[in-house]
């Protein structure tokens, strides 16, 4: 469970940025998405949710950290059909590639650890 441990420590970290900096949501969205202070409270709701999924993903049984990562794997897929519903051009694509990307990169760290 080495590998799905690292990136519950690495998602628990941006769990904690996006409490801290909530701007940085609407910021990389731009003017696409719409409501800055919405954005801002998604922002908040998701460094909370990251900081529970990755508590568990670092320090639950294995069983646990295998139910946390496909969690993870799950939000990531729901954020990146949410978001990329309001987002269009470059916009849409960053969304995609980070939302995707994690959701890729949980996946492949589910897999190895469950082969290990």
């Amino acid at each position: 469970m080495k590998l799905s441990r690292t990136l519950s420590a690495a998602t628990a970290s941006y769990g904690a940025y996006a409490l801290a900096r909530p701007s940085h949501l609407p910021d990389a969205l731009g003017s696409q998405a719409g409501d800055r202070e919405g954005l801002e409270l998604l922002s908040q709701s998701y460094g909370v949710r990251d900081l529970a999924v990755s508590a568990a993903g670092l320090f639950g049984s294995p069983r646990v950290v295998k139910a946390a990562m496909a969690i993870r794997i799950a939000a990531d897929l729901g954020d990146c059909a949410l978001l990329a519903a309001r987002t269009e051009g470059d916009v849409r694509r960053k969304v995609m590639g980070v939302t995707l990307g994690w959701a890729g990169l949980n996946a492949v760290a589910l897999l190895v650890d469950r082969k290990g």
